[in-house]
Formats: C-alpha cells, sequence, structure tokens
C-alpha cells in the first residue's frame, strides 16, 4: 500500500539540527526514511546526532555551517550533492533569541539595544531566506521539493520582553506566504513552501526566561502555562507529525500555510 507520509529515500536539508527542536526533526525524518543533512555549527553534537541516526539503521551526514554565512552553505551544499546528487526538502530549523535583545521591565523602551535586534532578525529571518536561497536552488533543479520555516506563537501575539524574536517571526511569516506564491505561479505545484509555529517548548533560548535554576517557573512560565489549556509546554517529537507531513507527498496540495502546534495557546481568550 502506498504510504504519501513517507520521506524514503528523500534528501532533507536540516538547519538548526544541533539545537533541541532540531535533534527531534532529524530523528523523526530518518524514521520516516529521509536521509538527513544535520547543519549546525556544533561540530561534535552534529556527528553525534549523525552516529545516533546511522546506528537505528538510518541515513545522516553532518554539514558544519552558520546559516548566515553563504560560504559556509554553499560548502555544505556541495557536500550533500556530492554524496547524494539531490535535495529533495529543506527544514530551516535554525533560530532564537540572544539574551541583549531581551526587553527588561524596567528597560527605557526608547533606548532598546538596535545591534542586538539586528542580530535576532540576522540569525531568523536571513538565517531562513539564505539556506532557502542556496538549498532551494537544487530543489528547484530538481523539479519537486518541500521547505518548511519555523514560526512562532510570538508572530501573532504582544509578547513581552521577545520584541526582536517577533519581529523576525512575524517576517517569516510574511516571507513564507510571499515565496509560496511566487513557488506557485513559477513552479506549479512542484516546490511548496510551508512553516510551523511551536508555541512554547523549553529550549536553551527561552530557558532562563521560564525557569529558576532550580527548576521551577518564573512567573511567565506560569503565566504561559495559565493561558494553555494543556496546562504544559510543548515536548519536541510533538512537533515532528506536522514537519512530516509538510515534508511529505500527503501534503502535496498545501503550500503558504503555517501550522500551529501549541496546546491551545493561541486560541484561548483567558475566560
Amino acid at each position: 500500500m502506498k504510504n504519501d507520509f513517507s520521506l524514503k529515500g528523500k534528501v532533507i536539508v536540516v538547519t538548526g539540527a544541533t539545537g533541541i527542536l532540531g535533534e527531534a526533526f532529524v530523528n523523526a525524518i530518518a524514521d520516516a526514511g529521509g536521509i538527513v543533512g544535520v547543519v549546525g555549527r556544533n561540530e561534535k553534537i552534529a556527528n553525534d546526532r549523525v552516529a545516533s541516526i546511522v546506528s537505528q539503521g538510518g541515513e545522516a551526514i553532518a554539514l558544519i555551517a552558520d546559516v548566515t554565512n553563504e560560504q559556509d552553505l554553499i560548502n555544505a551544499r556541495e557536500k550533500i550533492l556530492s554524496k547524494y546528487g539531490k535535495i529533495d526538502g529543506l527544514v530551516n530549523g535554525a533560530g532564537g533569541n540572544i539574551p541583549d535583545a531581551v526587553i527588561e521591565p524596567d528597560q527605557d523602551i526608547f533606548k532598546l539595544n538596535m545591534s542586538a535586534l539586528q542580530q535576532v532578525m540576522n540569525l531568523n529571518l536571513f538565517g531562513t531566506i539564505l539556506p532557502t536561497q542556496v538549498f532551494g536552488e537544487v530543489i528547484k533543479n530538481g523539479g519537486t521539493g518541500s521547505i518548511v520555516n519555523i514560526s512562532s506563537v510570538a508572530a501573532d501575539h504582544a509578547l513581552t520582553r521577545v520584541l526582536g524574536y517577533s519581529l523576525a517571526k512575524s517576517a517569516i511569516d510574511s516571507y513564507t506566504k510571499w515565496f509560496a506564491v511566487e513557488l506557485g505561479n513559477r513552479f506549479d505545484d512542484a516546490i511548496r513552501m510551508n512553516s510551523i509555529a511551536p508555541g512554547f517548548f523549553l529550549a536553551e533560548q527561552n530557558r532562563a526566561l521560564l525557569t529558576n535554576e532550580d527548576g521551577s517557573l518564573t512567573e511567565r512560565g506560569n503565566l504561559i502555562l495559565q493561558n494553555t489549556p494543556f496546562s504544559r509546554f510543548g515536548n519536541p517529537d510533538e512537533l515532528t507529525g506536522a514537519l512530516v507531513w509538510l515534508l511529505s507527498d500527503a501534503s502535496k496540495f498545501v503550500s503558504g500555510t503555517k501550522i500551529t502546534v501549541d496546546g491551545g495557546f493561541s486560541v484561548n481568550s483567558g475566560v
């Protein structure tokens, strides 16, 4: 029986693959039969994740690159092409926030750290656009493929403190819709672009905002759970069903769409 959810034989590049969410992404793609290009800056973690996938019968390759460095990405592209000869999909998983871009409650909002905000925008937005330019060209030449960006509930909600991150994710939403339309106009249904908007998942970028050193929740962490109908943070592997679906032929008539995975946070009125 045909399985449209299978990624068997598809070569999928994942940026941000050495992060917490990235680990769930690469494992899910491998479990679905895909060949994974593990893109990240941490060579040890990248190699460890490749080794783990291979030990379980999957196939993967470590690609050490900074998503804001075009030459790094070109080198990674040539490495994966030399081994597999094609790229069928791209997951733009790289992103995050930095401490200097967090707006504290007592901070003067007319004296924002512009450099930090620009860094966050560069990492999240251009760290999505640039890999799409580099790896997407190969997908185009191959004829078919799927690109998945990572948005956030911060794109649609005014979340205190994370201005730069919110701006960047809002821009990713605009980019996803714009590029999806252009892909359709130029290549019909051959290449698709969609996004996933995670709710609150504990990762290195937000751990200090949501938890104390002893692991208990901060006031912000408690407020988030109070406004999440599921009353908990998400687990990284709970993003992977949407991811595999968007990468697979099961979603072949889906483009320009954002799939929200947030335990109900976005639809909760608080009443």
